[in-house]
């Protein structure tokens, strides 16, 4: 005959170590984390309908890009930053330079020092100014049209030095690469690519502040979120275990591209996989930010991963992504 008061302390103790476990995974899964990615300054108000809560009092991640066609907008980019500020976000600035011969164009030093000298003129929203450098470059149109491990490791280097060497409390990313990418004649695969700047220059990494990444649910933009290799939402894993193995550095990082492609397959299931990836992978306590690609994508080539549709009004992707906000 079993022990009764042995069996109701067992059964207590289960009880107790599954709220236990159930009340921190919601503690941990904080949409704290949740930002947009968005494409020019004056989409920061659509942002904030989608983003801000009532009463908000945490600041929020907004990646945006700034080309050098920009640097002609300077009144344009601090109205930006000071609507940043009255919102609470935080910008993620991700230099890029101007699209030619169906490519983005290698940047020069004086290009690198005139953005940095543009966004240093600024008056920014937040203490620490973030700036992402350049864009997957392990894809050739994003790189002058070429596959360059080792000048990118010296653009990254000089870009990273320059930033730091300006005393305005800069914190530097690097491009995220395209996890899914494999080796054909525009593309390499990503952890390929990083061993060859490695090997090319073996402080390059160092000389970083937070890692980054495009951690999307592939192939296809269309996968569970349960996945758990590298081109799944467990991506930035990988990354970090590169990265902790050559330099010992254990690195927060920046998720700054995500997100599901409205199709029929992935529709009636978003809210479901958002829910997954809070709870389960976007909760990891190394996670700066989740900044879902994108805010206005359509009509376009993005338009399957956009938040708004063509018209400018929400859309699937926005209520399973607004509603994920909500209940965090």
């Amino acid at each position: 005959m079993p022990n009764f008061k042995l069996e109701v302390l067992k059964i207590s103790f289960f009880v107790f170590l599954t709220l236990f476990v159930f009340a921190n995974r919601v503690i941990a899964a904080d949409s704290r984390v949740l930002g947009i990615h968005i494409l020019r300054p004056e989409e920061i108000s659509q942002a904030k309908s989608l983003l801000l809560e009532e009463n908000q009092e945490e600041w929020k991640y907004i990646t945006i890009p700034l080309s050098l066609e920009d640097l002609n907008r300077k009144d344009n980019w601090q109205e930006f930053f000071w609507k940043a500020k009255e919102a609470k976000f935080i910008p993620i600035v991700r230099l890029v330079t101007r699209f030619d011969n169906e490519s983005w164009q290698l940047p020069n030093k004086k290009e690198i020092t005139n953005q940095i000298s543009f966004l240093s003129s600024l008056e920014w929203p937040t203490p620490e100014r973030h700036i992402i450098v350049l864009n997957e470059v392990n894809h050739a149109p994003e790189f002058g049209g070429q596959i360059d491990p080792s000048r990118y490791a010296k653009i990254l280097e000089f870009t990273s030095n320059w930033a730091h060497s300006e005393a305005k409390n800069y914190k530097v990313l690097p491009a995220a690469m395209d996890l899914a990418a494999s080796n054909t004649s525009q593309t390499m695969e990503a952890f390929l690519y990083l061993e060859k700047m490695y090997a090319a220059n073996p402080e390059v990494f160092d000389t970083l502040d937070y890692w980054n990444s495009h951690s999307y649910p592939n192939p296809g933009f269309v996968s569970s979120p349960t996945r758990h290799d590298k081109k799944s939402l467990r991506g930035f894993e990988h990354e970090l275990a590169f990265v902790k193995d050559k330099t010992g550095k254990d690195l927060q990082v920046f998720i700054t591209e995500t997100g599901w492609r409205d199709t029929s397959a992935t529709s009636r299931w978003l809210d479901s996989y958002y829910e997954y990836a809070m709870q389960h992978i976007w909760s990891d306590p190394r996670i700066k930010a989740v900044t879902p690609f994108i805010l206005q994508g359509s009509p376009g080539p993005f338009a399957a991963f956009s938040f708004l549709d063509e018209a400018g009004q929400p859309n699937r992707q926005y209520y399973a992504y607004r509603n994920l906000i909500e209940k965090y």
